[in-house]
């Protein structure tokens, strides 16, 4: 995920700077698909956080109400740094009166019944507001042409390096598990010593690499404890795989998908910077509903596609999705094999199973708005559900170094403050 940057809009020149500085200078408010009707058997909360990943509260939501993290639903993962507001949905009989105190780094805004539990998707965007320090001259000139372009072209829908945790990693742990290589994954999972700055999960790190177990458990931190977990389990004597597998599946998925993340931003990557561009063979999306079609006559086709009707898309891979065909699917085919596998691969046991879905490679930038504030410069816009803030301000920034603020919601649990990391 190294190399030149490629962007939509490279030949406007950045804004520079950096972001994240303070938790307050993001700031992203869930968009529903719908709210709560006020009656039903699940209690629904709007909750602001702090500096928290979606996981961290929910295990915290569980064990306040004392009930299985998988009973509390979500519409989607949010990042860790910063204030973000979204909805969680718990068991109304198991959370009553139990969640009405002052909680750590999270305060419920709103609570409210409804019938069903809150789903992955139920959700149709991400409101963002994005302070960027110590900008450049002439930013905010360069931001209104960048964002101007990003409307009428499309952002690209990649994940980028905040999908892949804490340690940058979490793509390599789920090609592991995929290979069943569970060994390492294990390694992947405990760290490199070198990238880890929390001094007592790196002595553990540390410990682990050298063979003891023993030591690298009694200095992990206490929030370490999918890692933890894993040690407890190897000194029991269990496999590296029963260790591993132990783990949440919600987890393991997670790993699974931040591979298939790391595939899917590939493809992006060999289509910029015309990713509204159909090619012969093509599986186009349709924006309204999620639907795709093979693309016989891009000429015919590209009309829809400038107007933003339908987009071009590329896998995440998995044992039943549809591939491309002719250009397009050869650059499909090509990934596949360059990483030795092929759609059988993904077939993984039980809840494991990796079927694969097809993603536009551009989604539409909405409200998009830019606001000089003494040298720091705001940017607001909206993103459907499912793209990452961090898109559009590789676009605006153009800064590597700036980027390094960025660090969405990751697979990894832990909440120490780990600085600069993606």
């Amino acid at each position: 995920m190294t190399g030149k940057l490629v962007t939509v809009t490279g030949h406007i020149a950045g804004t520079g700077g950096t972001f994240k500085v303070q938790p307050e200078d993001f700031l992203v408010e869930e968009v529903p698909f719908y709210l709560p009707c006020g009656e039903g058997e699940h209690l629904y909360l709007q909750v602001e956080k702090r500096n928290l990943t979606t996981l961290d509260l929910v295990h915290s939501l569980a064990r306040s109400c004392d009930i299985r993290e998988r009973e509390i639903g979500y519409a989607g993962l949010k990042d860790a740094r910063g204030v973000t507001r979204q909805w969680l949905s718990l068991p109304a009989r198991s959370a009553e009166g139990k969640l009405d105190g002052e909680q750590d780094r999270f305060r419920i805004l709103a609570r409210c019944r409804h019938r069903n539990k809150l789903r992955l998707g139920h959700l149709r965007g991400n409101r963002f507001r994005i302070r960027i320090r110590g900008v450049e001259t002439g930013a905010m000139e360069r931001a209104e042409k960048i964002l101007l372009r990003l409307r009428e072209q499309g952002v690209p829908n990649t994940f980028g390096e905040q999908r892949f945790g804490a340690l940058g990693n979490s793509h390599r742990i789920g090609r592991a598990i995929l290979q069943e290589n569970f060994e390492e994954a294990i390694r992947e999972i405990l760290g490199v010593s070198q990238q880890i700055r929390d001094p007592r999960w790196q002595e553990g790190a540390t410990r682990f690499a050298a063979g003891d177990l023993e030591g690298a458990l009694a200095v992990l931190p206490g929030n370490c404890r999918h890692e933890r977990k894993i040690l407890q389990l190897l000194l029991q004597g269990r496999s590296c795989r029963q260790a591993l597998l132990a783990l949440p599946q919600r987890l393991l998925r997670l790993y699974l998908s931040a591979f298939q993340s790391l595939l899917f931003d590939r493809l992006v990557g060999q289509r910029l910077p015309d990713l509204g561009l159909l090619w012969a063979g093509d599986l186009a999306m349709k924006h309204a509903n999620g639907a795709v079609f093979s693309v016989i006559d891009p000429a015919r086709e590209q009309p829809r596609a400038d107007a933003f009707e339908i987009s071009p898309s590329a896998p995440l891979f998995g044992c039943k999705v549809l591939l491309a065909a002719d250009a397009a699917g050869k650059l499909e085919e090509r990934l596949l094999k360059e990483e030795n596998l092929c759609l059988e691969s993904f077939a993984l046991p039980g809840p494991l199973r990796m079927e694969g879905a097809r993603r536009a490679l551009r989604v539409p930038l909405e409200e998009a708005a830019v606001v000089m504030d003494g040298e720091d410069l705001w940017l607001s816009f909206m993103l459907p559900s499912g793209s990452y803030a961090t898109c559009v301000l590789k676009e605006v920034m153009k800064n590597d170094r700036g980027m390094e603020g960025a660090d969405q919601e990751e697979p990894s649990t832990k909440i120490m403050n780990i600085d600069s990391i993606c």
